[in-house]
């Protein structure tokens, strides 16, 4: 080992003793800086990571490492040294291994020199430094395997442009192998061989951020190969112009052993699929504990079937074997109650049948230009969850995820498989259970509790459906197999002890059947189970039907087996167009909103008219709200005093696009309620110097005549919010490491009426941003300057976003139900002409159900508010405008909403996957001054990094100087 360091430290130094190794490590470091600031423009890209420095190196690495390797043998052998070196007692292995150490020093040196492009990353964005690691890890052994071939043409041709042009032409071979240009020809499977001896495929795979053996092998195969072949050819080069004999044979017969054995050994490790290690941040691309837990639910046997077309887009036909590495990592977590298929429907003609005719799967047509001409492929990109009845189909638009740099330059990749598969099993497992035992999935004892008065109290309607209980609560206790217990009581009895202790305890107060009847009577419903009590409500009709729903309903928020039922109310969309650039009409529209969260859960439309929440509803998500009325707001106000979680989106103020940028004061109806428990919005909005750039209109006077533009600007009423304003340890910001929130409202804490209950903040703008009354939100940059508006006073961080917790009282008690009050109809209204009269009194045979006035006066602990301070940036027109502004789809603030939804409904396993896609990690805001000093910064660090190679190499030669004038001192 002593002979193969000095060798290498020879070689090494032999290196740096000419400007050649400087003007290939300048070359070199001048090529990745113009690739990663220019080429793959980093700042326009807008994502922390290093990918563009990765994506280049295999090609860079072929001429870098031939341009070291190429004089290694070829130079000796021009110089007549390499037959001394040959006749030495030093084993020819020995210079084989000390050369390729000197190579692959060099090259690390190289590598060395580029470590201030993720130290700026990681200064600028969230980088996820386990890609990093991974890419300079895939960065030597690539270079390994580079370095071994070089040598080893470099030993066969005493030419050193022969050498370098044949390291080139063989690199550049094994990288063509698994390319695009060569897999596109052909259909997935050829296409998936030829990937694995590629070696920029197999490099790909590691710079994700998973060290995967098999691919680690595959370099180290390639180098025990060729560097075999380098020692043989020394030794060939020993006997040359001898004749053969069977020393001659017994080396050729080793050599061809061990390199048999080291390719053998890559067939050997090929079906060891879990010989990997994920060094992502989260492990994203290893299945989850989530995960794991929905598989482990499964009582049936499931089936995920891929169709996957042979022919398809060059750009989708890299993710194909990842999907399927993948769906194999969900087939062994299953332990054989989940399995997994690949089809090509055009192999499968019965199989394409039933995909089209029964789960509605289609072939997409995808246009692509290939070298000679523009081509259409009509081609499957699908997978289909099917479980017991149930089945859930993900298309390549759910699976994917594009960047659009320009019009004609895409970035595509898999979004967040992991979470697209999980959501779709949870949601046919749901679904199938739905359907099943009621009591299959709630893990403990729930008990019925009934607050109701004798009958002879009760008015006739609610005597019937006094004995409909009972018939549910017996239908149920028999299904519950012992979990449910039911306990009835008269609150009037034994002095009304109860009644004052429901009425402390719930804010529960007496009923009447009418506004003015002064008879009052008890029928309230609970159940308690864990440690949630949910208030059952009294069915609309008070008919059997509807009390069994609302017990059903009711149960169902005990257990974590089925869909959760989200009622969403939102403004009446306003028609309009759009006026200028890529900005949406006026009008509120939330359609990707309930479309991306009926993918998890059932979403209902709730517009609370009839002052009440549906029944079902485990949660009520109110976005931008609108004038509520005050039978709506009651609705509000009793939902949450049965213990359920609201979450609302909303502000004092709206704004209209479809003229110049303007705001208007905005009233939800929910002012003065929210002030009661204790929130209050400021009459005010939020401007932030770290925002967002989205495309707004500018106006631009040219020669006295004003012309108005869409420019891509930074905006400061587009707060961007990044991890130090959100919680990282609260389970509705969890993998969420920015969100956008637009023309926000700060939001008071009352903390005298807050202070037994549990506030969590959510969402904080930055320590640099003010608060603005002004109405006027169209930017002045000729007066303000890069920011257009006026910096304000007293900067500091502003509430958005909020959480409380705990028991709150209702805004009516102590005052009429507004249901009762709308009934009492005023004298006017009650003179009506013969003919109704006489209409009214042929069909009063039907007697009307009376009203039953009931206010819930107080909530149990369970109740939950969620209030984010913006109207509009869960709407399609501002999510549409990020995705302009991002170049990809941007789903932030919905994730945050399902997050909080999850977490609010105690659904939570999602949530630490929900925000891993793969262009989630935007750099930090910047100015243009800031982008131009750190890309200096880079180029100037470049050059410090040779200076200070050039000081080490200079000391090391006078250290060297001066020991052999020390040795020549001693032997005169």
């Amino acid at each position: 080992m002593g002979s193969i360091l000095r060798i290498a430290r020879k070689e090494f130094a032999g290196f740096f003793s000419s400007p050649t190794a400087f003007i290939f490590l300048g070359a070199f470091l001048a090529v990745i800086l113009f690739v990663f600031f220019w080429v793959e423009t980093f700042f326009a890209r807008n994502i922390a990571d290093v990918r563009p420095l990765f994506e280049w190196m295999p090609l860079l690495l072929i001429f870098l490492v031939a341009a070291i390797t190429m004089r290694m043998w070829s130079e000796e052998r021009r110089t007549g040294t390499l037959e001394f070196l040959l006749a030495t007692p030093v084993k020819s292995y020995q210079f084989v291994l000390g050369k390729f150490l000197a190579c692959l020093g060099l090259v690390a040196v190289a590598l060395l020199l580029t470590l201030p492009l993720p130290l700026t990353v990681s200064f600028l964005g969230p980088l996820d430094w386990g890609p990093v690691l991974g890419g300079y890890v895939a960065t030597l052994f690539l270079a390994a395997a580079y370095g071994a071939i070089g040598l080893f043409v470099s030993a066969r041709s005493p030419n050193q442009i022969v050498s370098l042009i044949l390291t080139t032409v063989v690199c550049g071979v094994f990288y063509l192998l698994g390319s695009e240009a060569l897999t596109g020809l052909f259909g997935n499977r050829v296409s998936e061989f030829l990937q694995l001896l590629g070696s920029g495929s197999r490099f790909d795979s590691i710079t994700r951020g998973v060290i995967d053996l098999r691919d680690l092998y595959y370099y180290l195969s390639l180098v025990g190969v060729f560097l075999t072949l380098n020692v043989f050819a020394l030794e060939w080069l020993r006997w040359a112009g001898n004749p053969t004999n069977a020393t001659h044979r017994r080396w050729g017969l080793i050599t061809g052993l061990f390199a048999a054995n080291f390719l053998a050994a890559n067939l050997w490790l090929a079906p060891l699929g879990g010989v990997r290690a994920d060094v992502t941040e989260g492990n994203v691309y290893s299945i989850s504990e989530a995960t794991r837990g929905y598989l482990t639910q499964l009582r049936e046997p499931m089936l995920i079937r891929g169709y996957f077309s042979a022919q398809t887009h060059p750009l989708l036909a890299p993710l194909v074997p990842r999907l399927r590495d993948l769906l194999e990592e969900y087939a062994v977590a299953g332990e054989g109650r989940l399995r997994v298929e690949f089809i090509d429907p055009r192999e499968h003609p019965e199989l394409e049948r039933e995909a089209n005719e029964k789960y509605g799967i289609k072939p997409v047509p995808f246009q692509f230009a290939s070298k000679y001409q523009s081509s259409v492929v009509n081609s499957y990109f699908d997978i289909l969850i099917q479980y017991g009845d149930q089945h859930q189909v993900l298309d390549f638009q759910d699976l994917i995820e594009v960047k659009a740099q320009s019009q004609n330059d895409l970035s595509v990749d898999l979004g967040n498989p992991e979470y697209d598969l999980t959501q779709a099993i949870k949601k046919v497992l749901y679904a199938y259970q739905s359907a099943g035992n009621l009591f299959g999935n709630i893990p403990y004892p729930v008990r019925f509790k009934g607050y109701i008065s004798g009958n002879e109290k009760l008015p006739e309607v609610l005597q019937t459906l006094r004995q409909d209980l009972d018939t549910v609560l017996d239908e149920l206790q028999r299904e519950s197999g012992g979990k449910l217990t039911v306990d009835i009581r008269d609150p009037d009895a034994e002095g009304g002890a109860l009644a004052q202790q429901i009425e402390s305890e719930f804010g529960f107060r007496p009923m009447a059947a009418s506004l003015l009847d002064s008879n009052t009577f008890w029928f309230y419903m609970t159940l308690e189970g864990g440690e949630r009590i949910i208030q059952v409500p009294l069915p609309e009709e008070f008919k059997k039907a509807g009390l069994e729903r609302s017990l059903n309903a009711a149960l169902k928020r005990f257990s974590q087996g089925f869909l959760k039922t989200v009622a969403l109310h939102t403004p009446p969309a306003t028609p309009s167009l759009p006026q200028f650039g890529m900005m949406g009409g006026g009008g509120k529209r939330f359609s990707l909103l309930r479309d991306t969260l009926a993918e998890e859960h059932n979403v209902i439309t709730a517009d609370l008219k009839d002052g009440q929440a549906p029944l079902d509803a485990d949660l009520l998500l109110l976005a931008a709200p609108e004038t509520l009325d005050e039978k709506q707001l009651f609705a509000v106000d009793q939902f949450l005093m049965r213990g359920g979680t609201v979450i609302m989106a909303m502000a004092p103020f709206k704004v209209d696009t479809q003229q110049a940028l303007a705001a208007k004061p905005h009233s939800s109806g929910l002012k003065d309620w929210l002030a009661y428990q204790g929130l209050v919005f400021e009459e005010q909005m939020v401007l932030d110097p770290q925002n967002a750039a989205f495309p707004i209109p500018v106006e631009r006077n040219i020669g006295g005549f004003v012309v108005q533009e869409t420019q891509l600007v930074d905006y400061p009423y587009f707060v961007d919010i990044r991890s130090d304003g959100m919680p990282q340890d609260n389970g509705i910001t969890a993998g969420l490491n920015q969100v956008t929130l637009t023309w926000a409202s700060p939001i008071t804490i009352d903390a005298q009426k807050n202070e037994k209950r549990e506030v969590t903040p959510l969402l904080e703008s930055s320590e640099q941003s003010w608060i603005s009354d002004s109405l006027n939100i169209q930017p002045d940059f000729r007066a303000h300057g890069q920011l257009g508006f006026p910096v304000g006073e007293n900067p500091g961080r502003q509430l958005l976003g909020v959480a409380v917790e705990g028991r709150f009282d209702s805004f009516f008690k102590n005052k009429p139900s507004p249901l009762m009050a709308a009934e009492e109809e005023p004298d006017a209204a009650k003179e009506e002409s013969a003919a109704d009269t006489q209409k009214d009194e042929a069909q009063s045979e039907e007697k009307p159900e009376p009203v039953i006035t009931r206010v819930i006066e107080r909530s149990p602990e369970s109740a939950r508010i969620i209030l984010f301070g913006s109207n509009s940036f869960l709407s399609d027109e501002m999510l549409d405008l990020a995705a302009a502004g991002l170049g990809t789809r941007y789903l932030k603030p919905v994730e945050l909403t399902e997050n909080a939804i999850d977490w609010s409904l105690e659904d939570r396993g999602l949530l630490a996957i929900r925000g891993r896609a793969q262009f989630s990690r935007t750099l930090y805001p910047l100015e243009r001054e800031a982008q131009v000093f750190w890309e200096y910064l880079n180029y100037g660090l470049a050059l410090l990094g040779l200076l200070l190679v050039w000081l080490f190499r200079r000391r090391a030669n006078r250290q060297a100087q001066q020991r052999y004038a020390e040795i020549l001192s001693e032997t005169r």
